[in-house]
């Protein structure tokens, strides 16, 4: 009798088909996972810095280098020309002013003066000698002047009395009228007298006035000639510090020539060089800080020089409060120099990864800290020790900050 055999749903040649192309579609998944998917790179956590993000205050500062300068400097150039004959101090020495520094010899200016101081004294004696002349003149005119006076007198005199003879018929009309005649001659005689008394006095005080100015300008000019050669005597301007003097004797300097410098004691600035970059950004008001002796003290901008030199700008800070004990001249400080105000900011601690990246991703840490991958950031202002950080990261994230130089292109870093 026949029996129905049943079909087998599930064969061995079937098993061994199926479990050949999972074992194929296995293989193409893990070899497309590890050629296409992310690729992956094994690290040592000892030898990378892992930072993590807060978020605290935050103030854009750049690190500069100023000198420390005195307040007040002033150069010292050689108003004349000449010799260095003679120095009665030394580089470095304090001094107050008027007090001699140094002396030149310029034989030239010293002959000038020898013939200025000629000229003067010939002018004095012609003025002199033109004086007496006048003098002399005055009193000839008013001798005649005294001559004229008496003779008028004499005449109107004689003309009164032939006047009344006449009218009383004493004397006749001739007589009268030849003295009448000489009245009249005496009294045009006076008037013309006096006119040229007069302009004889006016020209003189004339004549005596231009050479009284001509004295007095040669007398400017000789004191003038005197403070030159006076000036071959170097001496100190003002109460100070003599620094950077260059003369040494027997040495010929030029006019106008930089023979040394004088620091005004009275206090300090510092003379900062800032990064062309940043000239937009550089205004008076500024403030910065920098450590001395294990304290903080502060600086303010007060003037700033806008021509660039080799990429750089300078700018002069005063010290806003107090000023270091113990602090000299040419010392070098390491300011923070603030280019913003203090806010509230993600903070991004500065480290080697931003010479790979530029800032715009950094390698994230997983929460259990296994694995770091890739993640695009974008920052903002920077401080000396912090970046700002606007996207791309959260306050508890930790990142790792040390060069990515080791690194290459791997997607993902595994911390074992």
């Amino acid at each position: 009798m026949d029996r129905v055999i049943e079909k087998k749903k599930w064969s061995s040649q079937k098993l061994v088909t199926i479990g050949g192309v999972v074992a194929l579609v296995a293989l193409l998944a893990g070899s497309y996972y590890f050629t296409q998917g992310a690729s992956r790179l094994n690290v040592d956590p000892a030898r990378i810095t892992i930072s993590e993000i807060t978020k605290g205050v935050f103030q854009e500062n750049i690190p500069v280098n100023g000198i420390v300068l005195p307040v007040t400097t002033i150069y010292l150039d050689a108003t004349e020309g000449g010799r260095v004959e003679e120095k009665y101090v030394e580089d470095g020495a304090m001094m107050t002013k008027g007090q001699p520094i140094l002396r030149l010899s310029n034989t030239d200016l010293e002959l000038s003066l020898s013939n200025q101081e000629t000229q003067v004294f010939n002018v004095l004696t012609q003025m002199q000698i033109s004086k007496n002349n006048a003098d002399q003149n005055t009193i000839t005119r008013l001798n005649q002047m005294a001559e004229v006076d008496n003779a008028l007198k004499e005449a109107e005199r004689l003309y009164r009395v032939n006047e009344r003879l006449f009218n009383q018929k004493a004397i006749g009309k001739q007589e009268y009228q030849s003295s009448k005649n000489l009245y009249e001659y005496q009294v045009r005689r006076k008037a013309l007298t006096v006119d040229i008394l007069n302009k004889d006095s006016v020209s003189n005080r004339q004549q005596l006035s231009q050479m009284q100015q001509s004295f007095e300008r040669m007398q400017n000019a000789l004191q003038l000639m005197r403070k030159k050669v006076g000036d071959l005597i170097v001496r100190a301007p003002v109460d100070g510090q003599l620094t950077s003097l260059d003369a040494e004797i027997g040495q010929s300097k030029n006019k106008g020539e930089r023979l040394g410098q004088l620091d005004v004691m009275s206090g300090y600035k510092v003379r900062v060089d800032i990064d062309e970059h940043y000239i937009s950004r550089i205004f008076t008001g500024l403030r910065g800080t920098f450590n001395f002796a294990g304290k903080e003290y502060a600086l303010v901008i007060k003037k700033i020089y806008t021509q660039v030199t080799g990429g750089r700008f300078q700018v002069d800070m005063e010290f806003e409060k107090e000023v270091p004990q113990g602090i000299r001249r040419g010392q070098t400080l390491q300011i923070r120099l603030a280019l913003s105000d203090e806010k509230q900011a993600v903070l991004l601690p500065k480290g080697g990864f931003y010479q790979q990246t530029g800032g715009n991703w950094v390698y994230k840490l997983n929460e259990a800290g296994t694995m770091a991958y890739k993640v695009n950031v974008q920052l903002g202002m920077q401080s000396p020790d912090t970046y700002e950080v606007l996207e791309g990261l959260q306050p508890g994230d930790k990142v790792i900050t040390s060069s990515y130089e080791n690194f290459g292109d791997n997607q993902e870093l595994i911390l074992k």
